[in-house]
């Protein structure tokens, strides 16, 4: 065969082979990136669903665990599969949107304001907002996650219902998860805005009572999202959708109902798949 024969031999070969190649698809991945929460990693709840999940559909999950507000960036960005967030309002949003879909309620919590025994402020036992213009008033050292995060973003509606623009040397942002700001707190004596699991969690290195609770707009709601596939191309749909499925299971729900129960002494969630928000707290 002359060398000018081989080379059209070969080139047709890979002209022929070319669309054969192309319509072959590409194995599916197994691997899932999660984009989540510091709230979920710190209170160990990830701990334990993560190998459920792996182990029931053989799913490889890699958890990227942040503030609320980076985590739904990433899925918007096409750097998740699926995400589990507790920012209501910023996640209609990306819904609205089209980054995500098929949100549905998970689980709540609720959160809690803490701060020094001596209280100097006179916070305790009043209402989240009334606390928090106490604390202002006072100048009172209170520690913010500062972070963009779910916690953030409700510790700034508060702030705005109470008429305050938290600002001063009294107010200290850690720009850190939920976990490393109460450390910072307690290590400042300072007031701080926290979910009851991730404090719960920490009890025994964080010595800060709770001085206000169980007030509705203290409610912390986590849901669920499918990230949209058009957001990216190494978005694992099928993946995402598994893992969001998965969420909101009967057998899942019955897990985070009695998680921390042995450890603490009480669920550090309340599961909610199937309710709408209006229904939750109530």
């Amino acid at each position: 065969m002359t060398r000018r024969r081989w080379l059209l031999a070969v080139l047709a070969f890979f002209v022929a082979a070319g669309p054969l190649a192309a319509q072959t698809p590409a194995p599916a991945s197994r691997t899932l990136i999660l984009s989540t929460t510091t709230s979920t990693q710190d209170s160990g709840l990830l701990d334990v669903l993560v190998p459920m999940f792996e182990k029931a559909t053989g799913y490889s999950v890699k958890t990227i665990s942040v503030g609320t507000g980076q985590a739904l960036a990433l899925a918007a960005r096409g750097e998740a599969d699926v995400t589990l967030a507790h920012a209501p309002a910023l996640e209609k949003k990306y819904v609205e949107e089209g980054k995500m879909s098929n949100r549905r309620l998970v689980m709540y919590n609720d959160f809690v304001v803490i701060g020094p025994a001596e209280d100097p402020a006179r916070a305790k036992g009043l209402p989240a907002v009334e606390a928090l213009k106490r604390i202002a008033a006072a100048e009172a050292r209170f520690v913010s996650r500062g972070d963009k995060s779910g916690t953030h973003a409700l510790e700034l509606a508060l702030w705005k219902r109470a008429g305050v623009e938290p600002k001063g040397a009294w107010y200290v942002e850690s720009g850190q998860g939920m976990g490393q700001t109460l450390l910072i707190a307690n290590e400042r004596k300072a007031y701080a805005l926290t979910d009851r699991g991730t404090y719960l969690a920490f009890q025994k290195r964080v010595d800060l009572p709770i001085l206000a609770e169980k007030d509705r707009a203290l409610l912390n709601i986590y849901s669920v999202m499918e990230v949209n596939p058009a957001n990216g191309p190494r978005v694992n749909a099928a993946a995402g959708k598994a893992f969001a499925a998965f969420m909101v299971s009967p057998d899942l729900q019955a897990v985070i109902k009695t998680f921390g129960v042995e450890k603490y002494g009480q669920p550090l969630f309340v599961p909610i798949a199937g309710q709408r928000e209006e229904q939750v707290g109530g």
